[in-house]
């Protein structure tokens, strides 16, 4: 059965588990997940379930629904997907647990919080990128934030002057990592030196990557930003 986790910041508030083909989450206790912020609306956005997916619709909300760091309207959910709504997380996946209730708060207020800026603001330059090079990217951190458009379908990276993103570090293979495109999909797979290529901090054999993902390969870091 699909899963909610609600978090704030790193603390897990609740685990909402459903059965109904559309669970609602907003700030009054009529919601099926009701988030206790004054930067939540009272019916801020819905998840629909069918058989293509779970699908989050943003409700006309004041301060808006992101997935991944992306201002959505509408969005089809992947799993571990991160719905951001007003000071909370709410991660997307299956395992089964628990469910319990918060309280109300009247009126919604404009959030002014630094994180709500940011991500309105990142996700504006992320399209702009992304509008820029014609598709998705991979932006380095470091330096002159290069920018590496992910147009073919398969994408190299490592120390061999014939990738086509060079990186840095001692261990570092000349082939140490590739990102596999399949439709709208971008998968990046180590097939260089073990522990030298992570997503989001975790080494990885293989992870499908979203919006927003650090990607790190050796010393160089970029954000992938989905197109």
């Amino acid at each position: 059965m699909p899963e909610i986790i609600v978090k704030f910041g790193e603390k897990v508030i609740e685990r909402v588990v459903t059965e109904k083909e559309r669970i609602s989450i907003g700030r009054t206790s009529d919601n099926d997940i009701v988030l206790d912020n004054r930067g939540v609306s009272r019916k801020h956005a819905q998840i629909e379930f069918s058989e293509q997916g779970a699908l989050i619709i943003d409700n006309d909300s004041l301060n808006g629904t992101f997935v991944n760091h992306r201002k959505v309207n509408e969005h089809y959910l992947q799993d571990q997907d991160t719905i951001t709504i007003g000071k909370f997380d709410l991660v997307y996946n299956r395992e089964a647990q628990p469910a319990k209730k918060m309280s109300d708060m009247e009126g919604t207020m404009v959030l002014s919080t630094r994180r709500q800026k940011e991500l309105v603001v990142r996700d504006q330059q992320d399209k702009e990128v992304a509008a820029e090079l014609g598709g998705s990217v991979l932006v380095a951190m470091a330096g002159n934030k290069k920018k590496f458009r992910l147009a073919e379908e398969t994408t190299t990276l490592g120390k061999s002057e014939f990738v086509n993103v060079p990186v840095h570090g001692f261990w570092v293979s000349k082939l140490q990592a590739k990102v596999v495109r399949e439709g709208d999909s971008f998968t990046i797979v180590n097939v260089g030196h073990g522990g030298k290529t992570k997503v989001n901090g975790e080494a990885i054999n293989t992870a499908t990557l979203k919006n927003g993902d650090i990607v790190e390969v050796g010393k160089s870091v970029f954000r992938f930003i989905e197109g």
